[in-house]
């Protein structure tokens, strides 16, 4: 990572509550706390890892306002609300250098249909792909090897990374990031058996992305069957994640890598669904509810449930009940021992 900064610049970043200590090191690197060392900064994001601040060699350290201890000699403790929100917001600043957007324009390489319009401060870059009547906006960037459908409107500073595909009619709100990989539009999964046959059953709607949606690596989010398939405003999706047709999942909510979620089924605002979470068809997830890694949904959930477990129970009677099935060995001993003396 080639970056410099001075403690005054990251001071300038965070803009702490307040500080301890003083640095004249340059901070070139980022690390945890117990392989810090001169010219890095750490944090402290977790209090399981709070007895590792004292010995960490870090120069300058994100703290929050409740840690109670001092700086060693040339090291400067700045504390802030959330340490964790704090480093994001110099990783953001890091990132632009690390990767900066090029020039706005059309790589020479790049096949843009005559009828598409493509704003004068976006960036088309090599072999990517515009068709007929696409709309691309202010400030978006295309990385490599990007298709964008015939008709598909992609909002302003939307970031899309190589290998991204956005379908035919697709909308995309502004802000938008897509990971390398990432399918928007493909055809929802629909057939019907007819006469010994699986006929399929045309997908002819499309896909609509909020504003500040972002989507994980080799993600998949299918085309509605009819009307529009639809990820709200400031959700969040991990990689490896599938979204069927005509579902509807809405704002701010959190999918983990490998969550499936089956077609025409609502995900209300605030939904947080764990790693390889299985979601079943045509049922309604409430607002705010929790579930666990490999959580199997097959039926509507109440806003704000807490949930764990294949089939899904309550996270508290799914854990006791596991502690149960634990017991069961010796509990089958147990019978056996007193069926032996009832004999």
């Amino acid at each position: 990572m080639q970056v410099a900064y001075t403690s005054a610049d990251i001071v300038a970043i965070v803009t702490p509550q307040r500080t301890a200590g003083a640095t004249d090191q340059t901070i070139r690197d980022i690390a945890g706390l117990g392989a810090a060392g001169a010219g890095d900064l750490s944090f402290l994001g977790n209090a399981k890892y709070k007895a590792e601040v004292a010995a960490s060699r870090a120069s300058v350290l994100l703290l929050p306002l409740d840690y109670a201890g001092e700086p060693a000699a040339n090291q400067l403790y700045l504390f802030v609300e959330n340490p964790s929100v704090a480093l994001a917001r110099v990783c953001a600043r890091i990132e632009q250098l690390l990767w900066p957007k090029p020039p706005a324009g059309i790589h020479p390489s790049a096949v843009v249909a005559p009828t598409a319009r493509v704003a004068p401060t976006a960036c088309i870059g090599p072999l990517c792909v515009v068709e007929a009547g696409a709309v691309v906006g202010e400030g978006v960037f295309a990385q490599a090897s990007v298709f964008i459908g015939r008709g598909a409107q992609i909002g302003r500073d939307c970031w899309l990374l190589p290998g991204v595909v956005v379908g035919a009619e697709c909308v995309l709100g502004a802000r938008v990031r897509l990971q390398p990989g990432v399918i928007i539009g493909s055809d929802g999964f629909g057939y019907e058996f007819v006469k010994g046959r699986h006929e399929k059953v045309p997908q002819v709607g499309h896909v609509v992305l909020g504003d500040d949606v972002e989507i994980g690596a080799n993600s998949t989010v299918d085309r509605a069957r009819f009307s529009r398939t639809v990820i709200g405003e400031g959700t969040k999706i991990d990689n490896l994640v599938q979204v069927a047709h005509n579902v509807v999942i809405g704002r701010h909510c959190i999918l983990c890598a490998q969550v499936g979620v089956s077609g025409s089924t609502t995900i209300e605002d605030y939904v947080i669904l764990g790693g390889q979470t299985g979601v079943g068809g045509h049922i309604t997830i409430g607002k705010g509810t929790k579930a666990g890694g490999q959580t199997g949904i097959g039926s509507s959930v109440a806003p704000g449930s807490y949930l764990n477990g294949t089939p899904a129970l309550p996270y508290l009677l799914e854990r006791r009940l596991q502690i149960l099935h634990q017991r069961l060995p010796d509990l089958f001993k147990r019978v056996e021992i007193l069926e032996q003396k009832a004999k």
